[in-house]
């Protein structure tokens, strides 16, 4: 056999192609439906955003029966109802984009943005009964009537067989003008009053609060027949505790005003403004790193908000039940039927449906660390107002109970972590008036039986009987109970503190770790291609062998801390180098925000640690940083001034920045535990700064108003001796 030969016998041998298409069984009704319609709460929910979608003013779901007794659903609106090639060439065909084609629907003058468009309303339909009866009826037509026997469809061996029954409606139309009436048959599950009652509760969420009153309207009627009661949401939801209200401009930056209005006799209602910019959102997110491609400017794009909260303990329901006449149970079911934050694109709800998706933010998981200051999904109720024309990019998946992935939508979902951040901040500070946080002295002071003994006394000698102490011990059992509140509210604080130890343990062994084999990496490439030829390579092999000293500096500095052995006062500090050595931490912050920092040329020894003296200054860094990023760039600046004390003894610092400075009412407060007006914060950094300092025998204070115009604090710490000091 030649080559010529061998090569044409190997090679692969040439068959015609063919197209072979794709089908859909007949079943996909039911599947779909299953899988994309979380329950049977959502589909009615999906069936009357489809009367908003046709313009309907007003829509009745009624629970009715047959003649044969068998009960079945029907819901009825006054939208603009479907002519017969509608019905045909769009609502036959499963996920035409028919709507999303047509993103506007016209009544009249008036013009309303569709919101759904992924066809849910035929697999809602198929979800709730086994066959549907629908009359429709536009304007300019005829009424039709559509039967959709979805057993028999799903029983069928190709969809291409498959067909509704169509007919022109031979009784008189039910319809003024134009409308569509669904009628549900062979409900797949049993409604009692219960259920009834939930979905009217979650109707109750679907309308946005922004909207027109009077633009949609739900009626609803129950299994037993009852006069049908208008959907709204009870009238204490519209008239929060705490609540906060605002804007999200186009580049992230929050505008919003706080309000408190004390439900009971307790506390004085205020409402303050309220802002965050998104580079402060941005630098605070747990997850920054993700945020990186829009660290100048958020990509979401501009939304409103409106989100409530509620304490929802014993004393909190109580207080709504009274001045609103509700039984508890009904606020307590209220506001869980509305809990959470709910989205509204084009003012009608695009997420959360079931229950079981009220958390798609992540706040509950959140609050673990922070127990009682931070807001849970069970006690807001929040409101948050898109467009399909400002944030394109935010779009709910085909289940509707969730938002499809993307930068975008991580930046809108912390954005709005943020908002809730502030309203916690400002619920605290209103919490905190009301049962101020006292010095630990006074709280053990409130555990002697002291008072309690006397007034006892007082009664036996008066001849009073025995049931006249019972108030007496009923009063300082309350108290004793609202100081083991508060001691273990204090304690839960100071755990943490608790621990620094084995942090610090861990921080040095790792550090150390790291920077052993990183240190031997940049010696063997220090020796084996050294010295570089080019200026790049040798500028960033310097920043690198920079980067592992100021790491190794960072571990001999909490060291001692980590050591069991530890003990306050064996270690003295130069006081200026140490406020450069926490400002470099922040280097990258301070250039980025253009803040000017002015620090003292003197050299100042005192007699503290210096990983407890870091803690004290890096507490003020990060807050001066926080709070001048709200000022103009032009304006940003941290100064550190150092003076003796009259006899020498000790050493005054002064920190001063140009920020927005500190409220009148917040002045007192700054260094209770817990109080913060930062939405990432946990209100324990000056109360651990103040008490380092303490605990060298000074004084930390708040200077107000401000030397700079902005925050302003003094401490003092003890001199390591005089001769240290120059000037």
């Amino acid at each position: 056999m030649s080559t010529l030969q061998t090569a044409e016998s190997s090679a692969p041998k040439q068959t015609a192609s063919e197209r072979i298409p794709f089908r859909v069984h007949p079943r996909v009704f039911d599947a779909l439906g299953a899988d994309l319609v979380t329950n049977d709460l959502v589909a009615v929910i999906e069936l009357v955003k489809n009367s908003y979608d046709a313009f309907a003013h007003h829509v009745r779901i009624a629970f009715e029966q047959a003649d044969d007794g068998a009960p079945y659903l029907e819901i009825t609106d006054d939208g603009i109802g479907m002519t017969r090639d509608i019905v045909e060439n769009s609502w036959c065909i499963v996920a035409t984009p028919h709507k999303e084609a047509r993103p506007f629907v016209q009544k009249g003058d008036n013009v309303r943005r569709v919101v759904g468009n992924k066809g849910l309303g035929r697999l809602s339909a198929a979800r709730l009964g086994k066959r549907l009866v629908m009359l429709t009826q536009s304007s300019q037509s005829i009424c039709w009537e559509v039967t959709v026997d979805w057993e028999e469809i799903a029983t069928g061996d190709d969809i291409s067989l498959s067909a509704v029954t169509f007919r022109e409606w031979p009784e008189p139309s039910p319809f003024a003008e134009s409308g569509t009436r669904l009628q549900i048959h062979e409900l797949r599950e049993q409604w009692d009053e219960d259920r009834v009652w939930e979905l009217a509760e979650n109707l109750g969420r679907l309308i946005s609060p922004f909207a027109e009153r009077d633009e949609f309207n739900i009626m609803l009627t129950g299994v037993d027949n009852a006069d049908a009661i208008g959907i709204e949401a009870p009238r204490f939801l519209s008239e929060p505790k705490y609540s906060i209200k605002g804007t999200v401009d186009v580049v992230g930056n929050i505008a919003g005003t706080y309000e408190f209005a004390p439900i009971g006799a307790d506390g004085v209602p205020r409402t303050t403004e309220m802002s965050q910019t998104w580079s402060q959102t941005h630098t605070a997110a747990k997850d920054s790193w993700k945020f990186q491609h829009s660290a100048k400017s958020a990509r979401c794009g501009p939304f409103v908000f409106d989100i409530r909260a509620w304490d929802i303990n014993a004393g909190g329901t109580g207080e709504i039940s009274d001045k609103y006449g509700v039984q508890r149970s009904l606020v307590r079911r209220a506001i869980r039927a509305h809990k959470g934050i709910s989205v509204y694109r084009n003012g009608v709800l695009t997420l959360p449906k079931s229950e079981g998706a009220r958390d798609w933010l992540g706040l509950d998981l959140r609050r673990i660390s922070q127990v009682g200051r931070r807001l849970s999904t069970s006690q807001l109720v929040g409101y948050i107002s898109i467009s399909a024309e400002d944030n394109p990019k935010i779009e709910d998946t085909s289940d509707r109970e969730r938002l499809s992935m993307c930068a975008e939508v991580e930046e809108f979902e912390e954005i709005i972590r943020s908002i809730v951040g502030l309203l916690a901040s400002g619920r605290n500070q209103d919490r905190e008036e009301q049962g101020r946080e006292r010095p630990m002295a006074e709280l053990f002071d409130a555990l002697s039986a002291e008072k309690l003994v006397t007034d006892t006394a007082a009664l036996a000698q008066s001849g009073a009987q025995a049931s006249a102490v019972v108030p007496l011990v009923r009063e300082f059992d309350e108290s004793l109970n609202r100081s083991r509140q508060a001691i273990e509210t204090r304690f839960i604080y100071y755990s943490r503190l608790a621990t620094v130890g084995t942090i610090a343990q861990m921080l040095v062994h790792e550090i150390r770790n790291r920077t052993t084999s990183v240190g031997a990496m940049l010696k063997l490439t220090k020796k084996e291609y050294g010295p570089f030829g080019k200026q790049r390579v040798a500028t960033q092999f310097s920043r690198a062998d920079a980067a592992v000293s100021a790491l190794e500096k960072l571990a001999d500095t909490f060291a001692p801390l980590a050591s069991r052995n530890f003990r306050r006062g064996r270690r003295q500090s130069i006081l200026e180098e140490r406020i450069r050595n926490c400002l470099s931490l922040h280097e990258g912050e301070i250039r980025s925000k253009n803040v000017q920092c002015s620090l003292p040329k003197s050299t100042t020894l005192v007699a503290v640690d210096p990983a407890e003296l870091d803690t004290i200054i890096l507490n003020l860094v990060m807050n001066a940083l926080y709070w001048l990023e709200k000022e103009p760039r032009e304006q940003r600046s941290l100064e550190f001034r150092v003076e003796p004390s009259d006899d020498r003894e000790r050493t005054k610092v002064y920190v001063h920045d140009t920020g927005p400075g500190v409220d009148d009412e917040d002045a007192a407060k700054v260094f209770w535990p817990g109080v913060t007006r930062r939405p990432d914060g946990i209100g324990m950094g000056l109360t651990i700064a103040s008490e380092l300092v303490a605990a060298y025998g000074g004084r930390m204070a708040m200077i107000h108003p401000g030397v700079k115009g902005g925050a302003s604090f003094e401490f003092d710490l003890p001199c390591q001796n005089t001769a240290g000091r120059a000037p």
